[in-house]
């Protein structure tokens, strides 16, 4: 199939005139609720200047964050992969040599036949996670897969606990348009940062704070962007939530707070919840979140007293081995309280269901054989080097392309995942925009293109729309779209599917049309499509999306996932997080920098500056008590491995916390004993349950002087 490279019709197709600047309109592809609609200034057609939000989408209003506003850095940086690559060196060397492009999809296709004619179809795993979230450059590879019956992937690795602890009790990843945090009058981010990870919620939030005088709190482990823009935070242990939700249910129903006619219609509530919640008192909550108990008790009066209450639930206080459990609890709040009945009131999560979308041809749905084994994501490197029950009993994965991931550094256990990678018998192929960590392991590596630079498709997973993107810019160099590597190896593969005949844009009007969406021309020229549902739709108010119409205090986890057993029967606080000891004293958390995005944007020199060094956050009496002074070089680590940090000391976490903010590269942490490695090594790759997923806040750590002797792994 020969690439698209001719510019989309619609939009600008010409250069502007000398001196001109056109605008563009385009989206956001990247790992974001926000999923922004954008206007692009395209000065040529190899370049742009600034990225501004589109005003007219209502969610996004004209905002887009900083790292996205400068991504003439990035899609313009001098360090872009341009040709494909052959490996001449060991693996993780990162030596290679330029091959054709003909040369490169012909070793591959011949690699993974060879594989497959040794171990059969399975031994094949296309991998793909978050670099974008476009519903043909992400998702169009399990296209490939499914023709080819190659081994399946549970993408867990970001969501897989927030999303099964919603299901649990609401039924489906779905809910009310966020922008009716505008109309609240007390809103509640739990677990998020979105001053910095989410900044278009901050702009209905900011809205609702103006005109209705609602009040803003904040949950969270440390001292946040957003904790320091509330009106009230309460700054808890990490993976204590279930505790402070249990406890505010406990405050809710004893004064007499609670809907009872709403918990009779609308949910499984009954006399042996009720007793349950009772027992979980403000005081025992205490004992375990850290929080003083007037605090707690505040708190919940103030929800339960509050009918326009609206919960922003962010993905944070889930990544823990606890997480699924916490989520559950948390979402049972507007439940007891009946807010699910308010505009503006309720809560959200994501919306990664419910959009209407006929995905079969893009994704290859009809294809697909339930017989197939589905490895987790998120333990690739228990997959690559064999761990028992890894390979759901099904053969060694030999052969791989990985898209839109850089496993390397963002999976957990990372000197497992480089350990896999190493492997001389693993054939590897990365199709990425830079030389990532993990690109450095390939046998072949594959130039991209960025979202700029091909058609693609989006879920507002944030919110309610569709956002349509437009090439906006001619490919960099040799790179290619995600969508024509895939063609061009179904090709050479013999997997057959009308889609590897199509381009990127012909296949998304027909997703379109036959999901009764309109057109993909209609949907560019505007930039979006509405998808909101009907208010008593969207806030459950006939039913829930469960078998029973009811939202189930009583989850049944075996239904939600394969790592069930345990999971308590009741909303309630699950003690299994890794506990700090002796030897490892802390409880790190690894949540995201403001200006990386997981390791994308750690290239760019705008992100580089603002987030200057890596860091770790610790309270000012633990610094006293282990010999740490502000801006010291000190050594995190366990059992798992270490990395060297320079110590920032707060009084913004709780004693017993330390916090880590984003991916760096490796090379970042000035620490020979890394070997490469970053500050994911630390980090179990033990699946969460009930369905999988890392538990990247949920590690037990030392935190020494650098000088001081401490053992790695």
């Amino acid at each position: 199939m020969p690439l698209d490279t001719a510019l989309p019709g619609a939009g600008v197709t010409e250069a502007p005139a000398a001196g001109a600047v056109a605008t563009v309109r385009s989206a956001c592809p990247h790992d974001c609720p926000s999923a922004c609609a954008l206007e692009v200034e395209r000065l040529s057609p190899t370049r742009i200047g600034r990225i501004r939000g589109n005003k007219e989408l209502p969610y996004t209003a004209g905002v887009v964050c900083e790292k996205v506003s400068r991504y003439a850095e990035r899609v313009h940086h001098p360090d872009r992969l341009g040709r494909p690559l052959r490996r001449t060196g060991a693996k993780g060397d990162g030596e290679f040599a330029p091959v054709s492009w003909d040369d490169a999809l012909d070793e591959i296709a011949e690699a993974f036949l060879r594989a497959e004619a040794r171990h059969g179809s399975e031994t094949v795993w296309p991998y793909h996670s978050g670099g974008t979230l476009g519903l043909v450059s992400r998702w169009g590879l399990d296209r490939l897969r499914n023709a080819k019956r190659y081994s399946k992937q549970r993408s867990t690795i970001c969501v897989g606990p927030s999303s099964s602890g919603w299901q649990a009790g609401v039924g489906m990843l779905t809910g009310p348009d966020p922008a009716e945090a505008a109309k609240s009058d007390l809103i509640v981010v739990w677990g998020g940062n979105p001053v910095a990870t989410h900044v278009n919620l901050m702009s209905h939030i900011q809205r609702a704070r103006k005109e209705r005088g609602a009040e803003l709190v904040v949950i969270d482990v440390y001292d946040t962007p957003t904790v320091q823009a509330a009106d009230r935070a309460l700054i808890l242990r990490p993976g204590t939530d279930g505790a402070l939700a249990l406890a505010m249910m406990q405050v809710i129903l004893s004064e007499g707070l609670a809907d009872r006619d709403y918990l009779a219609r609308l949910t499984d509530f009954d006399p042996e919840v009720e007793r349950h919640i009772l027992s979980r008192t403000p005081a025992w909550a205490a004992e375990i979140t850290g929080l003083p108990e007037h605090d707690i008790i505040d708190f919940a009066r103030l929800y339960g007293r509050t009918k326009r209450s609206f919960l922003r639930l962010g993905l944070g206080f889930t990544r823990s081995r606890n997480g699924a459990v916490a989520m559950h609890a948390v979402s049972c709040l507007p439940a007891l309280t009946g807010a699910w009945q308010e505009e503006g009131g309720g809560a959200f999560y994501a919306r990664l269901e419910d959009w209407g979308l006929d995905l079969n041809l893009a994704h290859g749905l009809d294809l697909a054989d339930p017989a197939i084994r589905s490895l987790d994501q998120s333990r690739i490197g228990p997959v690559l080097t064999g761990a028992p029950g890894a390979l759901e009993g099904g053969p060694p994965v030999t052969a791989m392309l990985i898209q839109n991931a850089n496993s390397a550094e963002v999976a957990p256990d990372s000197r497992a995942v480089r350990a896999g990678l190493a492997r001389e018998d693993l054939f590897l192929c990365v199709h990425e925009q830079f030389m990532t960590a993990t690109a450095r392991y390939a046998d072949i590596v594959l130039p991209a293109t960025t979202f700029l630079e091909c058609d693609d498709f989006y879920m507002g997973w944030g919110h309610s729309a569709l956002t349509v993107g437009k090439r906006v810019l001619e490919p960099f160099a040799e790179t290619r779209s995600n969508h024509d590597v895939v063609c061009g190896l179904a090709k050479r593969l013999g997997a057959e599917s009308p889609a590897f005949d199509m381009s990127a844009w012909d296949l998304i009007d027909t997703t379109l049309q036959v999901s009764g969406k309109g057109s993909a021309d209609d949907a560019a020229a505007k930039g979006w499509i509405d998808c909101n549902h009907p208010f008593e739709e969207a806030h459950f108010l006939n039913g829930f999306p469960t078998a029973d119409g009811r939202f189930h205090f009583k989850p049944d986890w075996a239904a939600v996932g394969p790592y069930h057993a345990g999971l308590p029967a009741l909303p309630d606080h699950w003690a299994v997080t890794e506990s700090a000891d002796d030897a490892r004293p802390f409880r790190m958390v690894a949540p995201p920098a403001r200006t990386f995005l997981n390791s994308s944007f750690t290239e760019t020199v705008g992100s580089q500056r603002r987030e200057g060094t890596p860091t770790v956050l610790i309270h000012a009496d633990d610094a006293a008590a282990h010999g740490i002074a502000e801006g010291a070089s000190v050594r995190v680590g366990n059992d798992r491995g270490a990395v060297t940090l320079t110590a920032r000391l707060t009084d913004g976490v709780l004693p017993g916390t330390a916090i880590v903010e984003g991916i760096w590269p490796a090379d970042s942490y000035r620490d020979p004993a890394c070997e490469g490695m970053g500050i994911n090594q630390l980090v179990s790759a033990d699946p969460v349950g009930p369905v999988g997923g890392v538990a990247f806040h949920d590690t037990a750590v030392w935190v020494k002087p650098a000088g001081r002797e401490a053992t790695a792994a």
